[in-house]
């Protein structure tokens, strides 16, 4: 069966030739106006359906009996396009016609031509540049070929991925008998570049300054070539919310304020859509706890390796941290970062220890903020969906007991003597981690910015519906 190269371009109209890095047409429309809606060109062709001229699928071009050498007389002509490099492929096939007679000299012709853009013509057409033919000859000696032919051009190195507008002409020309061209599955490789709705002139280029190829008008960041788009990697716009319970593997209070952070995470990627730089914003809300707390992420699968810098967190050199020249830790398998190594050290009143924002009948402090920048290095090619931030509290300033998410793995530094302690029920084997026997979690990740417990109330008391 055919391959058919079809596709819809603007509205309700049929098109014959819109394909990933090929343009091509083989009039299986059945009707040779939809093309022309769609900028292909005929000259002296017509379609056909004729069991006898059809070289593959239901239908197939046919060429007017062609008189002379002339290129301009009997044609296919492209769209505008963008051309790549390979080869311009099609079918082709004689009828028996006026042929058949050895004494009758006959010449059948294809040429392959290329035209370039030139707004100052009609319908833009510049210079034509014949590149390639094929001849059938029929004489004393030989007949032309009336079985089908595979013919292949390969498209010129000067126009190839030269990123400007072209259109491909192919000429079926010739003399002597009255044989015809029967035509069928054009390709040509490269990217459509017509507007039917501007008169099939090439669509408007659109400036690029820093030459990405990413269109200023599409780019965020249209004067560097390394940025392209801005996107969001956490569900919610507004923030989410993490709440930790700092007395695992006890089951403590649970009132999950002993750390509330609101966060979101943004992405810049690159015109090839590779991860640039993720952007966090790490709010703290409430610290409901007498330990010093804190607040580290990790990447999980993406090795420390693909950062090339952090940039924008709040540590103070303590002890226990020893950070790579890029801003990772060291000694961790994959990225973790540090965003905050005392959470309540941010707050200067009350003093560091103290209860912050959890006691109704303290006064109110404001929020700290923290925005942090992980920039990837260019070899790293990390996207979007490779990326899974697995956030953490460490307890206390003891760099070996973390507290993760439920199931969410613990890091190289963690104290894994620690599961399956008092009320912790993790399996190591099983990848089951921070759960205790009621399947109960020590850290909530809520979509959404939400309110907290005061202090000593269990969070279930807050929210009736957890589960």
């Amino acid at each position: 069966m055919k391959k058919i190269f079809s596709t819809i371009l603007l509205a309700a109209i049929s098109v014959i030739g819109v394909q990933a890095q090929s343009v091509g047409v083989n009039a299986e429309s059945g009707n040779r106006a939809l093309e022309q809606a769609n900028c292909w060109g005929f000259g002296a062709t017509t379609y056909t359906s004729t069991a006898a001229q059809v070289i593959t699928g239901s239908w197939s071009i046919r060429s007017n009996s062609p008189t002379n050498m002339d290129p301009g007389a009997c044609w296919v002509k492209s769209p505008w396009l963008k051309p790549s490099s390979g080869n311009i492929t099609l079918n082709i096939k004689f009828e028996t016609g006026n042929v058949s007679t050895l004494a009758r000299a006959t010449i059948r012709r294809v040429i392959a031509a290329y035209i370039s853009y030139d707004s100052t013509k009609n319908y833009g057409e510049g210079s034509f540049v014949r590149f390639d033919s094929t001849t059938y000859n029929s004489n004393t000696t030989t007949l032309i070929p009336t079985t089908a032919q595979s013919l292949s051009f390969a498209v010129p190195a000067a126009i190839a991925n030269s990123g400007l507008p072209y259109k491909i002409q192919l000429s079926f020309v010739g003399t002597g008998g009255t044989t015809r061209f029967n035509i069928d599955d054009i390709s040509i490789p490269g990217t459509y570049f017509s507007d039917p709705a501007n008169s099939c002139k090439p669509l408007a280029q659109k400036a690029d300054a820093d030459g990405d190829g990413v269109a200023d008008i599409e780019d965020a960041y249209p004067n560097d070539a390394t940025k392209a788009y801005n996107v969001s990697i956490t569900p919610s716009k507004t923030g989410s919310t993490l709440l930790f319970e700092d007395a695992w593997p006890n089951n403590g209070d649970y009132d999950f304020n002993d750390l509330v952070v609101n966060y979101k995470y943004t992405g810049v990627t690159n015109a090839n859509n590779n991860l640039v730089e993720l952007n966090g914003q790490a709010i703290v809300k409430a610290i409901g706890a007498s330990y010093q707390n804190g607040f580290a992420i990790q990447l999980d699968n993406i090795a420390s390796s693909a950062v090339s810098s952090v940039s924008g967190v709040k540590t103070n050199s303590p002890g226990w941290l020893t950070v790579d020249a890029n801003g990772t830790e060291a000694g961790q398998t994959f990225a973790n970062i540090v965003v905050i190594d005392n959470v309540s050290r941010l707050f200067p009143t009350p003093a560091a220890g103290s209860f912050i924002n959890t006691l109704l009948s303290d006064a109110k402090v404001a929020y700290d903020t923290t925005n942090f920048t992980i920039t990837f290095t260019s070899a790293s090619k990390v996207s979007v969906k490779d990326i899974a931030i697995n956030p953490y509290l460490i307890v206390n300033q003891n760099r070996n007991y973390e507290i993760h998410l439920a199931d969410k793995a613990p890091t190289n530094k963690a104290d894994a003597t620690l599961f399956g302690t008092a009320d912790d029920d993790s399996n190591v084997g099983t990848a089951r981690f921070y759960k205790n026997k009621n399947n109960l979690p020590w850290a909530l990740d809520v979509i959404g910015d939400i309110p907290y417990s005061k202090e000593h109330v269990d969070i279930t008391s807050g929210y009736l519906n957890l589960t």
